[in-house]
Order: structure tokens, then sequence, then C-alpha cells
């Protein structure tokens, strides 16, 4: 676990003097060191000096949390507890998102510090000028040993620290193991790519125990071939494969930024068509950025902060016009890394496209096609890293994986291939594209080029697999892998929107985000004051606080599977419509148009239905709740029939109903 800025036995630290543990805590801080900070730190020494006497134990000033890249205030290892203390110097008031603050960094421990697991961690709130309040003291959850945060003055944290210490038993915690214990986060999309900007390594962010693909072996093998493809003037493309939640966008990030000084010819880009997603990790990047350099002093503007941000952040379509623009040249970019590959648009959508938005009437290349001529005007080498889902294409004129693969069979065979082994797997739909090129001597397989353990989901691993065998039919499958996972990651059904929106507010944590997500054809929803044709801003959906009504927060603007997707929250509700409904024989696949039900039945639409479903049941980290209403037996759009056979399916698979 990475160091706090001075840390000591509690004796030690009573006896150093103040001067001397701040010329420790003012050498060893890398942020501009303003009057307040020093300040705050030569209050909170003299008054844990005069309150620890009776303690004894270990304490860590500015503990470091890398994967939300923020330090603890506090510390304190005292008997079997672990207390996580927020200093609020001069506050008169104990603020609900300073609690969540405190909160946070405790589940923080409580998830993804091996050593914190199963011990009494208790989170205070110090805000020193406040009027005392009486907390009761009491687990959060029977999930674990985290206390409920507590809030406390200056003059009461003594009496608080000793209430804690009655309240709990145990062994004493060792403060050398409790140090040495291995830290193995599970980062969002959205602090993966903050923590990585900030040229944190792949391996201080992701997991790293044996259950888990180490991506580390990933993003090497993307290195070795990148190397050995400018070495060696070659152009080369990787098909990396992956589980939902299993980390490709990260590695993409990671390679991203290993390789971004745009003076080198190693220089990267990173490319998606999600638009959210590439909204959303640029807003985050930009406040990110003016966050941290405010920190330091330096002033920046949020325009020159975000101008920076974009390049290492791109819009595939925005690249792709670019190389237009400029057909003759070859991007600045020798390395390109296309997200969600799958997704890029076949011949068809892309030539129409042309034809509508860019006047092009003699285009006559899929996007795929297209984007790799753009890397081939190099001269001497480039790569280009397709990174790849499976099930995952949701859109209308999505090529799938086998448009990239023709593509280079075709008009580009002096390219060097490298697969992952599992890309012959069914859910990739490239079986067919890849007996073609079988028995070429430029197709190498790499199993390290697949990750095939979820990683967006630290309670459990296997909800990926889970909801692949509901959606395929699998009942007994379905039924060994929940009894496997359902206490690590709770999943429950009702038939109630009210009882699942509390279900999600009682289960969330501190700033644990939960969200309502949909289909997109969801559109009998509006009794239950879900409007799926209501636009969101994903920025404010995804970023903005408790506070702000446009937020996941308030639990009423909704997300679809084209919002979500790349994306995670920690809890979400579900609400499935009557779109697709189970049958005895196979899912029904509807559109609602103008005041009724039509039936769907070109099959590239039922697949982009069935997989926006799949989008939509593993955006969750920590838990789900599903609702499908009862219908209304006097409204022919929402017929019970539509909706009964769906729940009792799921009920038949075994998830709790809290109705």
């Amino acid at each position: 676990m990475p160091q706090a800025l001075y840390s000591n036995s509690i004796s030690g630290f009573l006896s150093d003097p103040t001067d001397k543990i701040l010329g420790i805590l003012t050498t060893r801080n890398e942020f501009a060191l303003e009057q307040t900070q020093r300040d705050s730190w030569i209050y909170e020494v003299e008054l844990l000096k005069k309150i620890l006497n009776s303690f004894a134990g270990q304490i860590y000033f500015e503990f470091s949390i890398p994967r939300m890249g923020q330090r603890i205030d506090i510390v304190l290892l005292i008997g079997p507890i672990i207390f996580v203390i927020e200093f609020k110097v001069g506050e008169r008031k104990y603020n609900s998102s300073d609690l969540d603050q405190v909160f946070d960094y405790a589940l923080d421990l409580n998830n993804f510090h091996e050593t914190s697991h199963n011990k009494f961690i208790s989170p205070i709130l110090v805000a020193t000028d406040a009027r005392n309040i009486y907390s009761v003291i009491s687990l959060s959850s029977n999930k674990d040993y985290l206390i409920n945060p507590i809030k406390c003055n200056a003059v009461s944290l003594q009496e608080v620290l000793k209430s804690v210490v009655s309240f709990t038993d145990g062994t004493n915690i060792d403060a050398q193991i409790w140090e040495n214990g291995k830290y193995k986060p599970t980062p969002t999309i959205i602090e993966a790519a903050k923590a990585l900007y900030k040229n944190h390594s792949v391996e201080e962010i992701s997991r790293s125990d044996a259950s888990a693909i180490n991506l580390k072996e990933t993003s090497s093998t993307i290195s070795r071939i990148i190397n050995y493809s400018k070495q060696n003037s070659k152009k080369s493309i990787c098909f990396v494969t992956g589980v939902p939640g299993s980390g490709k966008t990260l590695v993409g990030l990671n390679i991203a930024t290993k390789h971004y000084d745009k003076n080198s010819n190693m220089y990267s880009v990173f490319l998606s068509g999600n638009g959210p997603l590439v909204k959303i990790l640029r807003e985050a990047l930009t406040r990110d950025k003016v966050s941290r350099e405010k920190a330091l002093g330096n002033k920046i503007k949020k325009y020159e902060a975000f101008s920076e941000v974009k390049m290492f952040v791109q819009n595939v379509h925005n690249f792709r016009d670019d190389c237009l623009v400029n057909y003759d040249y070859p991007p600045i970019e020798h390395v390109a890394l296309f997200d969600e590959a799958q997704r890029a648009w076949n011949k068809k959508q892309t030539i129409s496209f042309m034809r509508r938005k860019r006047k092009l009437s003699n285009f006559s290349q899929s996007e795929p096609e297209f984007l790799v001529s753009c890397l081939d005007r190099h001269k001497d080498w480039a790569v280009i890293v397709c990174l790849v889902g499976g099930g995952q294409e949701i859109h209308t004129g999505e090529a799938g994986i086998s448009e990239w693969v023709n593509s280079i069979r075709t008009k580009f065979n002096h390219w060097d291939i490298y697969i992952s082994s599992r890309l012959s797997d069914e859910e990739y739909n490239a079986k067919e594209i890849l007996k073609k090129i079988e028995s070429k001597n430029n197709v190498l397989y790499e199993t390290s080029l697949h990750l095939s353990v979820s990683m967006r989901s630290f309670r459990a691993e296997h909800v990926s697999s889970l909801v692949k065998h509901i959606l395929d039919f699998d009942v007994k499958e379905s039924q060994r892998i929940l009894k496997l996972i359902n206490k690590q990651y709770p999943i429950v059904i009702t038939r109630d929107v009210k009882k699942a929106k509390n279900w999600l507010k009682i289960q969330a944590r501190g700033s644990e985000r939960y969200g309502l997500i949909v289909s997109s054809q969801a559109e009998r929803l509006k009794p239950h004051a879900i409007f799926v044709k209501s636009e969101i801003n994903p920025i404010h959906w995804f970023l903005n606080g408790k506070d702000d009504t446009r937020s996941s927060y308030y639990l009423e603007d909704v997300a679809t599977e084209f919002h979500i997707q790349g994306l995670e929250l920690d809890w979400v509700c579900v609400t499935w419509d009557a779109d697709f409904r189970y049958t005895d024989v196979g899912w029904d696949h509807w559109s609602f148009i103008g005041s009724k039900w039509k039936k769907i039945r070109k099959p590239d639409r039922k697949i982009y239905l069935k997989n926006a479903y799949r989008v939509l049941l593993t955006r969750a980290r920590q838990g789900m709740v599903i609702v499908v209403p009862f219908g209304d037996k006097d409204d022919p759009t929402r017929n019970p029939k539509y909706y009964d056979p769906t729940f009792n399916y799921l009920r038949s698979i075994g998830f709790e109903c809290i109705d």
C-alpha cells in the first residue's frame, strides 16, 4: 500500500516535536503548500498530541489512495480498528459531501486493501468548530465491518475514539502487516482514465490477484508488438477481446498514455465511436486537470485544460473526417487504439453517411477499411489495436469485427495480424472470416490478447457469464452461477419502481453512484415516470453530484444502452419493458411505433435488442435491482401478459423478490 507523508507509532508521534513533523509533511508534499494547509497540519498535530496520550497504535498523516488520487488526512490503527479521519478545520457545520468523502475513503480500504478486509473501519468527520452531535455507533451493513460515519467536533474527538474502541473487539492490528497489504483496486473507467493521465501505472490502479487476468501482461504484449513493428518497419493490427468489464478500455488508455509525446513517432491516440464515453472522459479529465493545477498553485482555464485533453481521447468520427480532409497525408499518430471496434460501420452504412453528410457520392469503403487505409499511408510503420467486446453491437449498421479482418485480408494483406485466441468464440461472430485467413503465415494468435475475467464488479467476477446464460435460456447454469455470486453481488427483482429506487438508496454508501437504466425501445414505461425519449446530458448524469437534479442520483432521468455502454455505476435499476419478452420458445422482440407494439423480424435488429439488454444487465459494479412492471389489464399497450412471463422466468432462476 502506498505510504503516508508521515507515519509513526503513536508514542513516537507524541515524542516528535511539532516542527519536525511539519518539516516532514512539507518536504514530502508534492503540491503547492498554501498557508491554510500548513495551518491545518499544525492544528491537527497539536490536537492529536493532546488526545492520543491514552492510546497505543500507529498514526499516518496524508495517507495515499491511488485509485481516488487523494489522501486521507489521518489514519489511526488502534487495537482492532482502522480509524479514517477527515478534518475540516474551522468548519462550523457537517456537510453531507464531507461525510461522503470520509466514507468513500473507508470504503476504498474496505473494498480494495487486502489487510483491511474483515477489519473494523471507522470513518470520522471532524468539523472542528461545529456543535457536538451524539452519534450512535453502528455497522453500516451486514456485509462487512465498516462502521457508519461519525460526526464530531474537536472537543469530542477523544470521546468518540474511546466509544468506538469500546464498541469493537478482536485482535490488535499489526501495523507492519497492515502496511504491507496489497492494494487491489478495481477503478471505474473514469477513475482509471484520470489515474493513467496522471502517469500512474496500470499496476497501481488495477487488481493483481491470481483470479484476474493480468492487465499488465496484455499491455506488455501490445507494447511488444508496437516496438517490433517500429523496429522492423512493419504494419500490424491487433485484436484484443474480453468479456464486458474486463478492462479492454483500460488497456487502450494505458497504451495511449505511454506514448503521448507528439514529438515522438510512437505517438498514440485513443479513439472511440461511443459519443457519451468520449464526452464524459474528456470532461472528467478536464475537471481533474484544473483541480490538480489549482492544488499546485497554477492558474489554468478550463478551455486550456480541455484543449490538451481532447487530443488524448478522440471521437473516431472526428479522426475519420480529419483523414478525409487530409486525404494524401498520414495522420500524426503511428498507433491508433479503437475502442469497441466491433461498432465500426459496415460498407452500406458508411457509404450512406458519406453521401448524405459529406456529399461524397463516390465513396466505396466500409469504416474499418477506410480507417486502416489512413494508417497505411505511413511509409514506415503503423499499428492498429482493435478492442473488441463480444455481443456488444447495438446500433444499426455496426459491422462487427469480421469487417476489420476482411479489410486486411482483401486490401491490406501486407499487414501482420495478431489475434486473440478467443476471437473465434461465438459472441464475436468472426469464425467464418477467421477460416479464410488461417493459412496465412502473417497471422499470429496470442492468448494474452484476451481478458477473460470481468473487473467491473469487484464483488463478483461472473456477472457477465450469468447474464449470458440468462439471455441464452440456460436456467440450470444461471441458477448455479447465481448461487456463487449472490452473497457478494446482490441481484433482486420487483414489480414496483418505487421499491427499486428505495432499495438502491439503501444499498449505496458514501458517494457510490446509482441510477435508472432502460432499453432505448422501452417506450411504455411512461406511467412509471420513465421517459426514454427525454434526452439526458451524459456529463451531468455520470459526473454531477447528489445535489444536481440532472445527475443519476436523483433517479429521475434515465440512461439507455447508448448512454451507458463502456461505462458503469455501482448500483443500477434495470427496468424491463415489453420490448423484450420471454416466451417458452425464445425471446420476442418488439418496437413501439405510433400507438402499438410491432414485432421486430429482421435478424440484425433482434440481435441489437438482445445486446441492449446484455449491456444494461452488465453495468453494475456492486449489485442491481431488476424491475418488471405488472402492466395494466385496462391498457392494451401494457397488457400483463407482456410482462408476467419475463418476471416469472427471472424468479425461476432464483432471484430474490423484494415485493
